[in-house]
């Protein structure tokens, strides 16, 4: 069993956080989850709609798994010292530190990206990068798993992420039964990314 720590902020978008949990959710045998953020209560998204939050960010750190999302609020988080260095401790203790969209903007704002290889949403590609020139960031990859710290493209890949960590984590063929469950056509190859072309990375 593997806890996860969903970081929570003003203006996450949903899908970032969502879509991911539906997948790990869907093994309760195997993954746990727990939204986090810096004050208990309701936290709106990017779309308006507000998830409860019941622990802070100060009341513990140790959790197996960590996952940032992206939204329009990681603009603002970018100069969040304290949710900045809750990342750095709690990746240090976690097996895993994963991120969805611009929510890499927030691991490389940490330094917890130098030195490795990162993607993120094509559209923010160049906000994101601008967070760190320490960063080898892959403008052509659905994901990218560097280590303990694995990156995805935007919004609906890191649901293609999620299924590659439960393979990576659990098995094939719990990864597969999981997408086949929820009725989604997985992307299985890291290196599939149209919308590189498309926003003229490539």
């Amino acid at each position: 069993m593997r806890e996860i720590a969903v970081v929570l902020f003003p203006g996450f978008e949903l899908l970032d956080v969502f879509g991911p949990l539906e997948m790990f959710g869907i093994n309760p045998e195997a993954f746990s989850i727990t939204l986090v953020a810096e004050t208990v209560g309701a936290v709106a998204s990017n779309q308006g709609p507000k998830s409860w939050v019941e622990t802070r960010l100060e009341d513990r750190d140790d959790y197996d798994m960590i996952l940032v999302p992206g939204g329009r609020g990681t603009r603002t988080q970018v100069g969040n010292e304290p949710l900045l260095n809750w990342l750095k401790s709690a990746s240090e203790k976690a097996e895993i530190t994963t991120s969805v969209c611009t929510g890499a903007g927030l691991l490389a704002k940490a330094g917890l990206l130098d030195g490795r290889k990162a993607t993120t949403n094509k559209i923010s590609f160049d906000w994101v990068q601008s967070q760190s020139d320490q960063v080898h960031w892959v403008k052509e990859a659905r994901w990218v798993e560097d280590g303990a710290f694995w990156t995805s493209s935007g919004v609906s890949a890191g649901i293609d992420m999620s299924l590659a960590l439960i393979e990576h984590l659990v098995s094939e063929e719990v990864a597969t039964q999981t997408a086949l469950y929820s009725e989604y056509e997985r992307h299985a190859d890291a290196g599939w990314d149209p919308f590189a072309k498309i926003h003229g990375l490539v």
